[in-house]
C-alpha cells in the first residue's frame, strides 16, 4: 500500500548523530512513511550506516541517494524529485521525531486536510520537551508570511512544515547557484504560502538540536559565501503581502548588501527602486560590516 508520508533528511557528515533519527523512525505509533536520506557528499561513514539500516529494518522503507555536496536546499530538490507521497516533511540530520509524529500529523491530514490547505504546521520542542516559541493561536489554520511578520503575538521559535507534495514539486527544483550553498528552503514555503494557509497543529513533532556548525549560527559567513542566494530570498521577501514597512527597510539594506558582493544587478532588479537607491549606503555599510566580521 502507498504510504501517506515522505520523511527526508539531506545530510552531510553526520553519522555521527543520524542514528537518533534512525531510532525515533523506529519507534514511531504509526509506520504510514518512506525515509529518504539524501547524502550531500559525506565522506565519512554515513553510506555504511545507512546501508546498515536498510538492510536490518522491514517496518519502513529506507531510500538512499548520494550526491555531490551542493548545501542542504539541493537535498530538498533531490528528495523532492523522488517523494510520491501525498504529503512531505523535512527532519534535518541532527534532529528527530516525537514519537507519535507521524500518527497525528496522518490522522490531522486524514481528518482535515484537503486541496485548500498547503498542509499542516505543527511544533518543534527541545530534548526535555520545551516547545521553542508560543503555542498557535486557537484557530484552525495560518499563513507562514503572517507568522513571518509577526501578525499574531507569538514568540519567535521553530515550526515544523509538513506540506503537500504536490505544491512542493510545483515550486522544485530551487535554483542552483554554482559554488553556494546556502539557500535557505524556507523559501519554498513562501512561496507556497503565497497561496495556501497551513492547517495548524498544536502537538510537538520534532525535537531539535542546534549545531555549533549549522546554518543558522553562521549567518554573516553564509552573506558573505553565498550572495546570490540572499538575493533571491530578498526579492522574494520584497513582494509579500503585507510586509510591515520597518520589515521592508531591513530587507532592502540586506538586497543591496548581497547585490554588492555577488556583483549582481540592484536597482533595475528590484520591485521597490526608489527605496533601493535610498538603501544603497546603508547596504554598503553592512556590507563592510560582513567583510570585517569574516576577517575575526
Amino acid at each position: 500500500m502507498k504510504k501517506t508520508l515522505t520523511i527526508f533528511t539531506p545530510t552531510y557528515n553526520r553519522a555521527y548523530c543520524l542514528e537518533n533519527g534512525y531510532k525515533a523512525l523506529c519507534r514511531q505509533t504509526l509506520k504510514d512513511f518512506v525515509w529518504i536520506v539524501v547524502d550531500d557528499g559525506s565522506t565519512d561513514n554515513t553510506r555504511a550506516l545507512v546501508q546498515s539500516w536498510i538492510d536490518e529494518c522491514t517496518d519502513f522503507e529506507i531510500k538512499y541517494i548520494y550526491k555531490e555536496n551542493g548545501g542542504m536546499y539541493t537535498g530538498y530538490n533531490k528528495a523532492i524529485e523522488l517523494a510520491d507521497t501525498e504529503l512531505c516533511v523535512c527532519v534535518d540530520s541532527d534532529d528527530y521525531l516525537t514519537d507519535n509524529a507521524v500518527e497525528i500529523i496522518v490522522e490531522k491530514w486524514k481528518k482535515e486536510g484537503s486541496d485548500e490547505y498547503a498542509g499542516i504546521v505543527g511544533l518543534d520542542c527541545l530534548e526535555n520537551g520545551t516547545v521553542i516559541g508560543d503555542l498557535f493561536p486557537e484557530q484552525k489554520s495560518i499563513n507562514l508570511i503572517d507568522l513571518l511578520f509577526d501578525k499574531y503575538p507569538l514568540k519567535n521559535g521553530d515550526r515544523k512544515n509538513v506540506v503537500r507534495t504536490e505544491l512542493y514539486k510545483k515550486h522544485c527544483p530551487m535554483e542552483e547557484f554554482p559554488g553556494e550553498k546556502d539557500f535557505n528552503p524556507h523559501f519554498l514555503h513562501l512561496k507556497i504560502s503565497l497561496d495556501y494557509d497551513f492547517l495548524i497543529l498544536n502537538e510537538k513533532l520534532c525535537v531539535v538540536e542546534y549545531q555549533p556548525e549549522g546554518m543558522s549560527n553562521t549567518i554573516f559567513k553564509q552573506y558573505l559565501r553565498s550572495p546570490k542566494s540572499f538575493r533571491k530570498m530578498r526579492l522574494l521577501d520584497m513582494t509579500l503581502p503585507g510586509i510591515p514597512f520597518k520589515y521592508l527597510i531591513k530587507t532592502l539594506i540586506h538586497y543591496t548588501s548581497s547585490c554588492i558582493i555577488s556583483k549582481e544587478p540592484c536597482v533595475s532588479a528590484s520591485p521597490r527602486k526608489f527605496l533601493t537607491v535610498l538603501m544603497w549606503p546603508l547596504g554598503l555599510m553592512l556590507t563592510f560590516y560582513i567583510k570585517i566580521y569574516n576577517k575575526k
